[in-house]
């Protein structure tokens, strides 16, 4: 299940606390065509890694979010691992989304 993040402290808050799992952020817009194709790949890793948690921010509702981190293209995947920022992957490119999260799931 995908949770969408709203506000800048709510966000902190979910990177802060990690628990020794796996976080991915999809900065997201609703007008971005490679974000809608996206989208289905990116909320099956749900079903397919366990360990995963996943949230989107919608650049648009949550542009605060957005300028903190620094964020200037749609979409963008931050993965987050024990409260640290481990890699981000710029684009819709679902072998490359989905070879990430082995590498930070193993």
């Amino acid at each position: 299940m995908v949770q969408f993040v709203k506000t800048l402290p709510e966000y902190k808050a979910i990177i802060q606390n990690t628990e020794n799992k796996l976080i991915i952020v999809d900065f997201t817009a609703t007008w971005c065509g490679p974000c809608r194709q996206i989208a289905p790949v990116f909320e099956s890793l749900a079903s397919k890694y366990p360990g995963v948690v996943l949230y989107k921010v919608d650049v648009d509702e949550a542009s605060d979010i957005a300028a903190e981190y620094g964020i200037r293209a749609m979409p963008t995947f931050h993965f987050y691992k024990d409260g640290n920022k481990v890699d981000e992957l710029c684009g819709a490119i679902p072998s490359k989304l989905e070879s990430l999260v082995q590498q930070w799931t193993s």
